[in-house]
């Protein structure tokens, strides 16, 4: 019997599972949670399928001695490697973060070209492309590994000129497919998502499966919105500590981004309600204007129209 009351478990190789940690909260604000991140053997990536299933064992160990409901692993890599290996051992619900953003993936193509970036072990494994066209068979899948984006996010370089440098060259590959949609395979990676934005270009759509796998997690539990949570984290606390910062900070630039854009919105319809009642106050001034105009006029045809009337004789002014 699952006790509805307990934590869900969420673990990644570092502090990009807090990603993941972060949709949940929003999604199911009730919810406890207990977080590990393994920032002793970060990354995942470029370890073997075997190291990986061993690591997340691990951890899901650990997680059910803590009493956990569920369980989500916010990690690509181990998704893709150990999610079906952890499942069998396990009686509550396990997910992972692959199946999610792939669904939202297919939906949001418009010329079906999706490209996918992760680690080096994500992207071999070649599970998103697996999904995808089980999902949709005309949709073409570029897959493209970018091993530094992980260690740049670890170190804190967010907004970094070397971070920007990095994605414009593993980016370009991309570009040049012409995809319209990309997946953010790894659950780091939406901590740098303005970066790879600005990269990749407005009109490319970012799907986040941190976001999407919260969502179905939510959806399946009959309920979201938003609210306090509360939790614990297993792993480097400092680490833990600057990117929830970040994502606050996140969090009020883009509500006042949407606050200026409102702010634009009502100015420029102020500005055009003015120029209206200016171009309507213009045409009411010539109106009355011609008005005056065309009484003046009226009022002066009679005099110039008026014939000089010869004197009248009387009687008295007959001359003798």
């Amino acid at each position: 019997m699952i006790d509805k009351n307990a934590p869900v478990g969420v673990f990644d190789s570092g502090v990009g599972g807090l990603t993941v940690a972060r949709e949940i909260m929003r999604n199911l604000p009730s919810e406890k949670i207990v977080y590990f991140g393994d920032t002793a053997r970060v990354p995942y990536g470029s370890k073997s399928k075997d190291t990986v299933i061993r690591y997340s064992s691990q951890i899901v160990h650990f997680l059910r001695e803590q009493n956990v409901k569920a369980i989500v692993i916010a990690c690509n890599t181990a998704s893709a490697f150990a999610l079906e290996a952890v499942q069998d051992k396990l009686d509550i619900p396990v997910l992972g973060v692959i199946e999610a953003g792939a669904r939202v993936a297919a939906e949001e193509t418009k010329n079906k070209r999706v490209g996918v970036i992760g680690t080096v072990g994500t992207v071999g494994s070649g599970i998103h492309e697996s999904y995808l066209k089980r999902l949709d068979p005309e949709i073409t899948v570029i897959g493209k590994a970018c091993p530094l984006f992980v260690p740049l996010v670890e170190e804190g370089w967010l907004h970094d000129p070397v971070t920007v440098e990095v994605a414009s060259r593993y980016l370009q590959a991309l570009k040049d497919e012409q995809v319209d949609t990309l997946i953010l395979g790894c659950t780091h990676y939406p901590l740098i998502r303005s970066t790879i934005q600005e990269v990749m270009g407005e009109k490319v759509r970012l799907v986040n499966p941190a976001y999407e796998t919260a969502l179905e997690k939510a959806k399946k539990e009959g309920k979201t919105g938003v609210g306090q949570n509360a939790g614990i984290a297993i792993g480097s606390t400092e680490v833990f500590a600057w990117v929830i910062d970040y994502y606050l900070l996140d969090d009020r630039k883009d509500m006042e981004k949407k606050a200026q854009e409102e702010k634009d919105t009502i100015k420029k319809a102020w500005e055009r309600a003015e120029s209206i009642r200016t171009l309507s106050a213009k045409s009411k001034d010539a109106d009355t204007k011609k008005d005056v105009s065309e009484d003046a006029k009226v009022a002066a045809k009679p005099a110039a129209q008026k014939k000089e009337e010869p004197e009248q004789l009387s009687l008295f002014n007959l001359g003798a």
